[in-house]
């Protein structure tokens, strides 16, 4: 056995180029998933491309699996659609939606032509979901019997099926109606303990807990706080029982749902981004957000351009306007925040714009006055002008104000416009607080430039 403890990418390289698929199998299942993530980052595209061929599909499978979509769709794609067939159908059927949906169609086509026509049918179900709902996230891999099954039935049919049971999470016996529809759950305790002629009907539970296909990540997630699963099956429209959704599943997602809007919010746009990617993609993805950025910027540096015979006369002005900008842009981020929250939670719709202004015009009241009080009583103290201290005080409070008032809006406004309000709030919000602030700041001390010199 190799020595995990030498560099892995060097071991890869050596094993790939020797043609030795048992070792590599063997060395790759002794890595951990960060060390494989990072190993296979390092690899050149022709020794990624030959990796998943000279592996067995079950291990080729295992690896996939531990690394990042990013890295897992590109080894995908290099392969012949007959092997990347062999690997998907060792993967859990949410992983093969997953993959299958961030390939390009073309290939995904090609892929699913290789599987059997229950395979591909049960892959295509799974990606006409989003991958931020249930049914997006459910695995259509379950055991279920009829109503009129009884106990000995249920017995044979999971022995004779014991392979394919084998690889699958079992926790309940789902019964279900003539027409597919989830009608109980059997625990297996009680099919243990029950005699092979008593019919399943009398022993499952009735009226199961079940989540809908469209329940959200919010939603879920709620619903595996208040009950202690470690799954629940999915239902259709219909009531029909389409797949189960585990626990784990959901809170991997909601994590990753969390990642990938700090990521946008940042500035990365266009999914997630590794240093190993192509490096003029990575500048691409970049450059479309700080383009706009310093389009953006320079528009608020015009107030400034525009008042600067204020700002010559009072040089003082200069200390507080990156910190009313900073201080109503902080109160506008958090107001972005909750609304992005709540928008994903369902908690609020885009057309509710009146009823969350309201709301944000209320905490930016309290807090626009706090903060311009104590900004105010800084700019009095420092140059024993209240007059200063009454045109930063002002300005921050009602900037405040607009900032938060504009933060809870902002990404209503943008969701009806069908554009991502976590990609797109930040530099709005941003533009018109810096605008806005160095306006209220420069206007106030040229309106009162006799009291202030």
């Amino acid at each position: 056995m190799l020595d995990t403890a030498d560099q892995p990418t060097e071991q890869l390289q050596s094993l790939i180029a020797d043609g030795d698929g048992e070792r590599l199998d063997e060395y790759v299942g002794d890595l951990t998933a960060g060390e494989t993530a990072r190993a296979v980052s390092y690899l050149e595209e022709d020794d990624q491309a030959r990796l998943l061929v000279l592996m067995s599909s079950a291990d080729a499978a295992d690896l996939v699996e531990q690394i990042p979509n990013v890295q897992a769709v590109p080894l995908i794609e290099h392969l012949e659609p007959e092997k990347a067939a062999e690997i998907l159908r060792e993967l859990p059927s949410d992983e093969q939606a997953d993959l299958l949906a961030a390939v390009e169609p073309e290939n995904a086509e090609a892929i699913l032509a290789e599987m059997s026509p229950r395979e591909s049918q049960a892959v295509r179900d799974l990606t006409q979901y989003s991958g931020d709902v249930a049914g997006g996230l459910m695995v259509s891999e379950y055991v279920a019997f009829p109503t009129e099954a009884t106990v000995g039935d249920v017995i044979d049919g999971l022995q004779r099926r014991a392979d394919q049971f084998r690889d699958y999470v079992v926790q309940y016996i789902y019964v279900t109606a003539e027409t597919g529809e989830l009608v109980g759950v059997l625990r297996l305790r009680d099919l243990l303990f029950a005699g092979r002629h008593q019919i399943i009907r009398s022993l499952m539970i009735r009226e199961p807990l079940s989540v809908s296909a469209l329940t959200s990540i919010d939603e879920l997630f709620d619903f595996f706080s208040r009950h202690h699963l470690l799954g629940a099956p999915v239902v259709d429209a219909t009531g029909k029982l389409v797949g189960v959704v585990h626990r784990a599943a959901v809170e991997a997602a909601r994590g990753a749902h969390s990642e990938s809007n700090y990521l946008k919010s940042q500035g990365i746009v266009g999914g997630e981004e590794l240093r190993t990617m192509p490096l003029l993609l990575r500048s691409r993805r970049r450059l479309a957000w700080l383009s706009l950025n310093i389009v953006l910027n320079i528009v608020a540096a015009s107030v400034i351009a525009f008042y600067q015979e204020t700002l010559a006369a009072v040089i003082a002005l200069a200390v507080f306007l990156p910190i009313i900008s900073d201080m109503s842009g902080c109160s506008g981020s958090q107001a972005v925040a909750v609304s992005i929250r709540e928008l994903t939670m369902g908690l609020v719709r885009p057309v509710e714009l009146f009823y969350v202004l309201a709301k944000e015009a209320c905490v930016g009241c309290i807090n626009g006055l706090v903060l311009g009080l104590l900004i105010a009583s800084v700019a009095w103290l420092w140059k024993g002008n209240p007059f200063l201290g009454l045109v930063v005080g002002v300005a921050m409070a009602l900037n405040t104000l607009v900032s938060v008032s504009i933060g809870g809006t902002v990404p209503l406004l943008l969701k009806r416009m069908n554009v991502d309000p976590a990609l797109a709030s930040g530099p709005v919000l941003t533009t018109i607080t810096d605008m806005c602030g160095f306006f209220l700041v420069l206007s106030f001390a040229s309106a009162t430039l006799p009291l202030l010199s």
